[in-house]
């Protein structure tokens, strides 16, 4: 098995470090033909903006949507969560919509307003997951289909899952934090290998609701 990780630009080293620290391997993706044979994707942390562009210019749109479609496991963390958004605060248009969320880029401020919380994830057991937050987003609000995997004490949402998509706000893998990588890798094991009677459905486009 193998998860890609989109490789274009930001934190995706760190990515492919936890991967390899779980016994998976990365495979980094900055082309179309570098998604074929993976059963999974990460996107990164770092610029959404300087994401998109790159996304549009290597023609990445698609094949990734494509591969949404399959029912293969898709991660975004920070600005990953952005570009899988399917509204942003402003009016800018979606990358990847994804994830039926209304999301805010840079909602805790600069770079010097950047720090670290401990969050109840309970889908990732009783441990607190240990996150780290660097000109973060926020989730504004969810659709209906949308589970919410965590918030901050101030009721934030900051972790997302609808269906095949997962989403955090904050960088665990740069908190040494392995078990969403864990999950991913579990839901691309289950995705190589859905047992009979597990139909793959494709990823359904929808609008985002004001679910809170």
């Amino acid at each position: 098995m193998k998860i890609g990780v989109l490789a274009l630009q930001g934190a995706f080293r760190e990515h492919l470090e936890t991967l390899d620290a779980i016994g998976v391997e990365g495979v980094p993706v900055r082309l179309p033909e570098d998604l074929e044979g993976v059963s999974g994707l990460i996107l990164p942390g770092g610029e959404s903006t300087t994401m998109r562009h790159l996304i549009e210019r290597w023609d990445l749109a698609g094949p990734i949507l494509d591969l949404a479609a399959t029912g293969a496991p898709l991660f975004g963390t920070c600005a990953g969560m952005i570009v899988l958004s399917r509204e942003i605060v402003g009016g800018e248009a979606p990358v990847l919509p994804l994830l039926d969320v209304i999301v805010e880029r840079n909602a805790f401020g600069r770079q010097l307003d950047s720090f670290e919380a401990e969050l109840s994830v309970p889908v990732l057991g009783d441990t607190l997951v240990h996150a780290v937050f660097i000109r973060a987003p926020v989730i504004e609000s969810v659709g209906a289909d949308v589970d919410i995997l965590g918030r901050l004490e101030d009721g934030r949402i900051v972790a997302v899952r609808e269906r095949n998509v997962i989403a955090t706000a904050f960088h665990p893998e740069l908190a040494g934090e392995t078990r969403f990588h864990r999950l991913v890798a579990a839901m691309a094991s289950e995705h190589d290998d859905p047992g009979e009677g597990s139909g793959r459905r494709p990823h359904p486009t929808r609008r985002a609701r004001n679910a809170t």
